[in-house]
């Protein structure tokens, strides 16, 4: 049988602060679900779990029969209680699981309670998948005894898992799942008549009927290691240690590590609870190996539908994830994990200055996108930290040098905006862009380099002052009677990938849908990405823009559930659990993010405004135990399929960008101020109001006309001479590109000096290559120029962006 993983609906994250214990677990459906070795990339198992028989008339499995209960044992630890019962209440498990401080070990403390006469004679089984290194297949699995105990081994490519228990083993077998398994044994006739002793290289599973005449009470142990054996052993030690000495040191280091945070608490709606387990469970994403990659979510989205194909789930590094859980975890009080953040990062960094989309905890890409916002988001992480003296002897200035050039070289339009989906300009993107560019500027201004301060500022206040030209629709049709709000992504020439689209004119692929990718107009599309304009400080939370933004946003997006409302990230998203409640195959409808509430909630505080009702829907999306979920759903209940208006729905949970938003708006609301604001960025564009009228031409945004009485400006990436003309070659200037420091070379013509041409006419002579650029460049002069609001000048899409033809260096 093909292998595939578990639901990603978790009911707990679990693991130890300890190095010594590379290892984390995750619980659902009342069971152990994936437990990671020796990173937090790697899963290792699908599950494990109890069969109860009484070899007469039933079996039943923990996930499948029985009534499910979970909650926390100590409400200040990552250690669980799980209460799971018989559905016609005959017996029940009462669990606790940790993993052991000293070593790679689950450990889940077991009573078995009879609740009748009969279920003293029950048989009890544990059963275990294995998944080793992220696949099903390739697994196998072997009985061996070990100091006189039998043990349950898995072994795949230099890594392996042991389970034994603190009584003994009555039956042990390996099977293949759905043919030879334990499983499959008791499921046709209630009794485990097979004791097969090993299964090589497929999908295992590993069976063994616990001896309870020793005891109705034992501790169940599953080690990891390089080999069977020494995962055996390894598990062997921690059973005679005991439960009692791995217990008590589990539950002292998260009490240490709460007792270190700022008490936030108090500003919840929930007795604390989902502070502290927010604050824990960004804390237990942290890798072991590698300090500071923080994975997006310990889970799979719809892992029952995927198998080793999908070998990443959420169990990856995404740098704007990572930057959303280092902020938290600053804002929270921990202010050691984000500068081993701000370190990790620097270290995946490439060389040309760019982030991967997404990596393992190695730095390794896994998918190979560009997203703008995750180079930005490290800079502004680094500017926090420098600006509160937080880096010790850290010093980030290389990897924010490197990252600021390669925004400025490819930017303003990303290939990928937050949503990982579309190339284009964004709101969302380009505040980030923005931000960190002041961030870079106000750090090189500190270091006395006024050369890069100037330059970022030029090109941060050149974006700034064409937000709404290049994202502002003025003809909507999204509410009736308000026609301009900004557009989720300006699109760019998709036959080009060249230039920007007018937002009013341009248009937008969603993919993810139903009967397949789909184009609508960019002005039609609306998402809430226009809030980091405020959050970051680019634009006031009463700016016109923005107002009229929000009401077609709450028109479009919003839905007020019973816990409170929740928004979708922008209309016609395919992202989400289908319409009858089924997985997300790769087509579906997307849902409701609690973090786009939490977003919300930040607006509102900025605008003088209450945040309680935005804290207290983000505590009541969540579950039981205080996890909040990527998406929550959004419409009528579906019972049948556990699908309740505003309640997880299977897509990531818990998702550490949930947690993270939900910290900073308490600790938003505790200092009556964004968490996130740039203060250099909002004294820069709201309190002093800076804009410019300077126009830039680039290779990758080529001006079409430009208006003769404001700068203009050339801007390329390699050293050489400008050669132009501004009477159509009658006569004709060379001209070398200045140097504007991080690798950009630039011409600016003053205000005014090419107020007689008719165009400006230019070309390239390029030093290094010691060849001209062999194509010929016009830019349009306007004539009798009547300035609009928004609109100040148009981009033209000719041209190859790959420049196959150009000495410049190429970006792409």
């Amino acid at each position: 049988m093909a292998p595939n993983w578990t639901s990603s609906a978790k009911q707990g994250i679990g693991t130890s602060l300890s190095s010594a214990s590379p290892v984390w677990f995750t619980l659902g459906h009342g069971i152990l679900n994936e437990i990671y070795f020796p990173s937090v990339d790697t899963a290792n198992t699908r599950d494990a779990q109890y069969l109860v028989s009484d070899e007469n008339s039933f079996m039943h499995e923990e996930k499948r029969h029985m009534k499910h209960d979970v909650e926390y044992s100590d409400p200040r630890s990552l250690a669980y209680r799980q209460i799971n019962v018989d559905p016609h209440d005959r017996y029940r498990f009462i669990k606790e699981t940790i993993s052991d401080p000293d070593a790679p070990v689950v450990l889940v403390h077991t009573r078995f309670e009879a609740l009748c006469q009969e279920a003293h004679n029950y048989r009890i089984y544990t059963l275990v998948a294995p998944h080793i290194g992220n696949q099903g297949m390739g697994n196998s699995a072997r009985r061996i005894s070990v100091q006189g105990r039998d043990c349950l081994i898995a072994e795949r490519a230099g890594k392996a898992l042991a389970v034994i228990a603190s009584i003994p083993f009555l039956k042990c077998s390996c099977g293949f799942v759905g043919a030879s398994d334990g499983w499959t044994d008791l499921n046709f006739n209630f009794r485990m008549d097979w004791e097969f002793a090993s299964a090589t290289n497929g999908n295992v599973a590993l069976m063994g009927e616990l001896d309870i005449r020793h005891g109705h009470e034992w501790v169940l142990a599953i080690g990891f290691g390089a080999s069977g054996e020494d995962a055996a052993h390894t598990a062997i030690k921690s059973l005679a240690r005991g439960w009692t000495h791995a217990h008590k040191r589990y539950l002292s280091d998260w009490h240490t590590f709460c007792d270190g945070l700022i008490d936030l608490s108090a500003l919840s709606t929930d007795s604390r609870h989902t502070y502290y387990t927010s604050a824990m469970l960004i804390r237990a994403h942290e890798d072991r190996l590698h300090p500071g990659a923080i994975c997006a979510s310990l889970s799979i989205p719809w892992g029952q539908i995927h198998g080793d194909q999908d070998v990443g789930g959420y169990h990856l590094i995404w740098p704007r994830d990572l930057v959303q859980a280092a902020t938290a975890a600053l804002a929270a009080g921990d202010v050691e994990l984000p500068v081993r953040v701000v370190r990790y990062l620097a270290s995946i960094q490439s060389d040309d200055g760019g982030m991967p989309q997404n990596c393992w905890v190695d730095g390794r890409p896994h998918w190979r996108g560009i997203q703008l916002d995750e180079v930005a988001f490290p800079i502004m992480l680094a500017w926090h930290l420098h600006n509160k003296g937080l880096l010790g002897g850290f010093d980030p200035w290389s990897m924010i040098k490197a990252g600021a050039a390669y925004i400025i070289k490819r930017g303003p339009s990303s290939p990928q905006e937050r949503w990982e989906e579309d190339a284009g300009i964004s709101p969302s993107s380009l505040s980030t862009l923005i931000a960190a560019l002041v961030c870079t500027a106000d750090i090189a201004a500190e270091r006395g380099d006024g050369q890069i301060a100037s330059l970022c500022l030029e090109t941060a206040d050149y974006w700034a002052a064409n937000v709404e030209r290049w994202t502002y629709t003025a003809c909507g049709s999204l509410l009736e009677g308000n026609p301009e709000y900004y557009v989720r992504i300006s699109s760019t020439d998709k036959k080009t990938k060249s230039g920007v689209q007018d937002p009013d004119n341009g248009y937008v692929q969603i993919k993810n849908l139903p009967g397949g990718a789909k184009r609508y107009p960019a002005r039609d599309i609306v998402g809430g990405g226009f809030l980091g304009l405020v959050r970051y400080g680019i634009r006031r939370p009463n700016d016109e823009h923005i107002l009229k933004t929000l009401t077609v946003y709450d028109h479009v997006l919003k839905v007020d559930t019973p816990y409170g409302p929740g928004w979708h990230r922008y209309n016609h998203d395919g992202y989400g659990q289908k319409a009858n409640g089924d997985p997300f195959d790769f087509t579906g409808v997307g849902r409701l993010w609690p973090l786009l509430t939490g977003e919300r909630g930040h607006f509102e505080l900025a605008a003088g405004h209450s945040t309680f009702p935005y804290i207290r829907a983000m505590e009541s999306f969540a579950s039981t135990c205080c996890l909040i979920p990527e998406q929550v759903w959004d419409t009528a209940n579906i019972p049948e399929k556990h699908m309740l208006i505003g309640r997880p729905t299977g897509s990531a949970l818990p998702l550490v960008w949930s947690h993270a938003e939900y910290i900073k708006l308490l600790r938003s609301t505790q200092d009556g101020v964004i968490f996130d604001l740039i203060a250099p960025v909002h004294k820069r564009y709201v309190n002093d109001g800076v804009t410019t009228g300077m126009q830039v031409w680039t290779f990758k945004q080529r001006l079409l006309e430009f208006d003769p009485d404001r700068p203009l400006r050339i801007e390329v990436y390699a050293s050489g001479n400008l050669h132009w003309s501004a009477d159509n070659w009658s006569t004709s200037q060379d001209t070398a590109l200045g140097d504007g420091g991080l690798g950009v070379y630039i011409h600016d013509f003053g205000e005014g000096q090419l107020n007689h041409a008719m165009a400006l006419k230019f070309t390239f002579y390029w030093n290094h290559a010691e060849h001209w650029e062999g194509q010929d460049f016009s830019i349009a002069a306007k004539k009798n120029v009547v300035k609009p609001q928004h609109k100040e000048h148009g981009f033209s899409s000719e041209g190859d962006p790959d420049r196959t033809e150009t000495f410049e260096p190429s970006l792409d």
